[in-house]
């Protein structure tokens, strides 16, 4: 039976059956998207709202999403699109564009201070043959790539896309194998493996949404600014760190929004390690 090779679960997929993320199937034997050019969002929107804060600042970039996700955050801003009930109906709902029709989208959207096009809103590599595909007639036509992900993915999926991708903000969630396991139905390693194959072939900003009490000690942040300074340094880039603030959404409502004070204290913490530190959402 034909196993996906997306990610770490390596789901076994039937025939016509859907894999965990709710957007990939089988045909004819063969794995592929099942949401391959199914848009549920498109915006153009400032690059500063990815967040991107070092690439192409002021400008702006035709922002699209499809359905689905490999993971299962509580916390998800996107869960309509992501993994709720509504999001997983899209496979049947969803406006289906062929890769050239939102490259000329994009290009006719010039005029209006576009760069090109950003993959994000729900998990972009799950679907990442429309990835591919899109950004590589982007590139042909002289504009840019973004790449909004969790960065749960296996390298086979960086190399098919990394290529025609100028940028990517990749979510590191915390810095512990126990809050990707327990909270999100992670894989940590993957994560970081991800991450390190993205800093050798594009410009990468990493974004850590802190949530009170699971990820929001100082220990825990000098961990991981340690960490992404010591990719600095190996790979010899800058990588921006932005330390955004928790507000109760989806299924992780009984907490209280991120105190601003400890969102501060974290950047400050980070600065001890890194140079570029951003706060969010506040």
């Amino acid at each position: 039976m034909p196993v996906c090779d997306v990610c770490f679960r390596h789901c076994t997929i039937e025939e016509n059956a859907i894999g965990f993320c709710g957007a990939r199937t089988c045909r004819g034997g063969h794995i592929v998207a099942d949401n391959y050019g199914k848009l549920t969002s498109q915006a153009l929107d400032p690059i500063e709202k990815k967040p991107l804060k070092m690439f192409r600042p002021g400008s702006k970039v035709l922002s699209i999403g499809s359905y689905g996700c490999n993971l299962r955050c509580p916390f998800c801003q996107n869960s309509s699109i992501s993994w709720s009930h509504k999001a997983f109906a899209y496979r049947h709902d969803a406006g289906c564009y062929a890769p050239e029709e939102i490259v000329e989208t994009a290009q006719i959207l010039r005029k209006r201070g576009n760069i090109g096009i950003a993959f994000t809103y729900n998990e972009p590599l799950i679907g990442y043959e429309f990835v591919r595909d899109t950004a590589k007639l982007s590139k042909k036509a002289g504009m840019e790539n973004v790449l909004v992900t969790n960065g749960t993915a296996t390298l086979h999926v960086l190399d098919q896309i990394v290529p025609y991708i100028d940028a990517m903000n990749i979510d590191l969630k915390a810095f512990t194998n126990r809050f990707y396991k327990e909270l999100l139905d992670g894989d940590f390693q993957m994560v970081k493996e991800f991450i390190e194959g993205a800093v050798q072939s594009c410009h990468v900003e990493v974004t850590t949404l802190i949530i009170p009490g699971e990820n929001d000690s100082e220990e825990e942040m000098r961990r991981l600014s340690s960490w992404v300074a010591s990719l600095e340094k190996q790979y010899k880039k800058t990588i921006p760190l932005h330390i955004t603030r928790f507000f109760p959404t989806f299924k992780l409502t009984d907490k209280e929004p991120t105190a601003v004070s400890t969102i501060m204290n974290l950047v400050a913490i980070a600065q001890e390690n890194l140079e570029y530190v951003f706060p969010g959402n506040i």
